[in-house]
């Protein structure tokens, strides 16, 4: 059996580098740390990232282009069972690279190319918030009065999931964004961002996004129930 090549050492500084500023915020990582923990001198490093901020920008271009593809599937939900698991894998996204949203603020006011960036990504994010509202009232499934009502819950869906980490951190700063809160963390977002659109879902669709709330919501920590509309 052929061996697998072995990774290359940019990989392995972005691979490290995630894992540390996930676990610590990237403001507290060093880049001698993240040579340290790969075992390699400052000066590979370097030869390959010449600052933090390259580290960090390659980061979020693999997010950027992961966030992308993701987003592309907001306007194919059909039902609420659809854009529970498409909300579900936009929080794990969220999760898997959360130190640009638990530092958010910070990396903003010091990172020319991320504040210039993160803006389209939020549009993005609530264009795809627009198709799947879209979806969901062409299927049937979803009712919103013609009132400006999917402007702003399409915001406020993209507001909790940029900001549903840093709400949780908030509740438990030493353990909330460890990876045994990963659970919870993706559930509970997933429930709030759907919640808001309850007022306006069918009463079976109601039922329905209760129903996948309490299945995958066991391990999450106490949250309001849902309203199954009956």
């Amino acid at each position: 059996m052929a061996r697998k090549a072995p990774r290359r050492t940019a990989e392995r500084i972005l691979e490290a580098s995630l894992a540390l500023f996930n676990r610590f915020g990237e403001p507290h990582v060093s880049t001698a740390a993240i040579a340290a923990d790969l075992g390699i001198s400052s000066g590979n490093l370097y030869y390959h990232y010449r600052a933090k901020d390259e580290i960090v920008n390659a980061l979020f271009a693999q997010y950027e282009q992961a966030l992308g593809e993701l987003l592309q599937a907001g306007g194919d939900v059909a039902d609420v069972e659809d854009a529970w698991f498409f909300t579900h894998r936009l929080f794990e996204l969220v999760w898997q690279y959360r130190f640009l949203y638990r530092d958010l603020n910070n990396l903003l006011s010091r990172n020319r190319q991320l504040e210039t960036q993160f803006p389209a990504l939020l549009r993005a994010k609530t264009q795809a918030m627009h198709a799947l509202l879209a979806a969901l009232g062409r299927s049937g499934a979803l009712r919103l009065p013609p009132d400006g009502a999917a402007q702003t819950t399409a915001n406020c869906m993209v507001l909790v999931a940029t900001y549903w980490l840093s709400f949780e951190y908030v509740h438990d700063p030493r353990r909330a964004l460890e990876p045994e809160g990963a659970q919870a963390a993706l559930l509970g977002g997933a429930r709030h961002a759907l919640g808001l659109l309850l007022p306006y879902l069918e009463p079976a669709q109601c039922a329905h996004l209760a129903r996948l709330a309490g299945a995958y919501g066991a391990a999450a920590h106490p949250a309001p129930a849902l309203d199954d509309g009956e």
